[in-house]
């Protein structure tokens, strides 16, 4: 390390230590960051709001909390990793996946860097010395050269302002929040309502309904769920069968549109026979997964009469297994009530089963919303001025989160001047490449607004990025550099590139949050890129084998 480093961490207790760099966030991203700098000799040291390794699946331990990407894609590809680690499931539960997150610790050994159950709640650049300094909701004041954000994009959960949520008189919380430890929940024989049918929605669903007494789900627009196709593994059977490719998937995933085995069909949709097209939907439905979506014709997403077409062969699909035709309109319309796939789908395994329990309730909030929370229950508007309240003894919000720079912006950070991150964002997101922004040298994010996101594989997109990272933080060093900043006009192409690739989509047409349409006030955008992971690698690295063009170095 150079001797012209002299960074330092102080904690409430006196004690400092230097550094380099500084992780904030311990998911895949923060790890794999953590890691290999840690490896290349930097004096670095990692930040977690959480009690261990994992990001979201140490948050997420609502009931039925499962990832939906499938076995191997959802793991890092270092075999010292995965050579003696047997998955137990095609679709890791949360259980599970912090079992992984323990094997990682122990073989990569982590945790000895990493300073848990503590926040980073403010950082602001000091332009004279060129460093960050970051402050922790502890009290630790954090000096860094460089700030690197593996927060996700998903870490800041919405609640909506619901009158009277503050007064229940039982447990409400978000499915981010759930009650852990001691706190722990006993949910059967209980009147339980669950807000929201989104990926966490379905999921809780799911588990409660079969338990509960009574289960009343609010849901405003009904969830294009796809089959999860679930599965057991055992170490001598497909993992161990499977193992023998990883390599090559490994490699794969970085040259596929969404780091899975697969990409989108070539031809479109209605430039093929019917009973071809058909077939192909037939084969991806068995497949299960993401395979109905991100398997299908290229056009899926582009074309409205492909997209109805799709819809059509999906609610046909569902209403089989509906045994109670007065649900049709609340689980699977005669209409689409917006584009296929333009609001992320859930992966489900007996959700429509468990929706039509005589002991399961669903609330159309278009037609009948929620009035206000009283101390007992939820009051909804029944027409010609009439309420009626559901009495609860659980609320439970899968009201989802305020993506992409939500996650960012939650933290105090001021940059050149004092600027704040929030503000110059308030109007609409401005990075370059989904990675820096112009007036905040040295601070580069991971998993960002404006990067692949929710169109990628979390660890396919943490190691592509992250490399990209890592190699530049190598780049700084070898070539006498200390300074990297984003430059105003890059990011001003890079917000023009992302939006356009989103105007192409039928998703504007749909309230989502993959535009931010889910947070009201939030500025409509692109929260992610949408050309895919390997035109976003080649972005990234045209940038860095071009002198960093898009950003200035010095």
């Amino acid at each position: 390390m150079s001797s012209a480093v002299t960074n330092q961490v102080t904690h409430a207790n006196g004690e400092s230590k230097e550094l380099e760099v500084l992780v904030v966030g311990m998911g895949f991203g923060g790890i794999y960051l953590l890691y290999n700098l840690r490896n290349l000799g930097y004096n670095v040291k990692a930040v977690e709001a959480g009690g261990g390794l994992g990001g979201i699946w140490w948050w997420n331990s609502y009931p039925g909390a499962r990832v939906d990407t499938s076995l191997p894609f959802y793991e890092f590809s270092d075999e010292a990793l995965w050579r003696d680690w047997n998955w137990k499931e095609r679709f890791p539960g949360q259980e599970e996946l912090q079992e992984y997150f323990a094997h990682v610790d122990k073989v990569w050994d982590l945790s000895k860097d990493v300073t848990y159950n503590t926040r980073v709640v403010s950082a602001k650049y000091d332009e004279e010395k060129n460093k960050w300094t970051s402050y922790t909701d502890k009290g630790d004041k954090i000096v860094s050269q460089y700030l690197l954000l593996a927060t996700g994009f998903a870490a800041k959960e919405y609640i909506p302002n619901i009158k009277g949520l503050d007064t229940f008189k039982g447990p409400a919380f978000h499915t981010a929040k759930m009650p852990k430890g001691k706190d722990t929940l006993d949910f059967h024989g209980k009147r339980i309502a669950v807000i929201g049918t989104g990926a966490s929605g379905v999921q809780v669903i799911q588990e409660l309904g079969p338990i509960a007494q009574h289960l009343t789900v609010f849901q405003r627009t009904p969830n294009y769920a796809l089959p999860m196709r679930q599965k057991k593994l055992t170490p001598d059977g497909e993992q161990a069968r499977g193992k023998r490719d990883y390599k090559y998937l490994f490699e794969l995933r970085k040259r596929t549109s969404a780091g899975w085995d697969y990409n989108p069909k070539p031809q479109k949709a209605f430039d093929v026979p019917e009973e071809e097209r058909l077939a192909l939907w037939e084969e991806l439905w068995e497949k299960g997964g993401f395979n109905p979506w991100l398997g299908n014709y290229h056009d899926l997403m582009l074309n409205r009469d492909v997209s109805e077409a799709m819809y059509a062969f999906w609610r046909d699909k569902v209403r089989q297994r509906i045994t109670r035709p007065e649900l049709y309109e609340d689980l699977a319309p005669d209409n689409p009530p917006q584009p296929f796939a333009t609001k992320r789908p859930s992966l489900e395994q007996n959700f429509y089963e468990v929706v039509q329990q005589p002991n399961v309730e669903i609330v159309n909030v278009t037609k009948k919303p929620i009035v206000e929370v009283t101390r007992t229950g939820i009051v909804t508007a029944e027409g010609s001025n009439s309420t009626r309240e559901h009495p609860l003894d659980i609320i439970i919000l899968a009201t989802g989160f305020d993506a992409g720079p939500g996650t960012l912006t939650q933290i105090d950070i001021k940059g050149i001047s004092g600027q704040s991150l929030k503000d110059k964002w308030s109007k609409g997101t401005r990075t370059h490449l989904g990675i820096a922004t112009a007036g905040f040298p040295n601070l580069l994010f991971l998993y960002g607004p404006q990067s692949p996101g929710a169109f990628a594989i979390g660890p396919a997109h943490a190691e592509v990025q992250g490399d990209w990272i890592i190699n530049t933080l190598q780049d700084l060093k070898k070539g006498g550099y200390s300074r990297i900043e984003a430059l105003a006009d890059a990011e001003d192409r890079w917000a023009k590139i992302t939006n356009d690739l989103l105007n192409m989509t039928l998703i504007p047409q749909s309230n989502s949050w993959y535009i931010g349409a889910n947070v009201p006030g939030k500025v409509r955008e692109a929260v992610n890129y949408l050309g895919g992971l390997p035109a976003y690698t080649k972005a990234m690295y045209d940038s860095s084998d071009n002198g960093y063009e898009g950003f200035v170095l010095s």
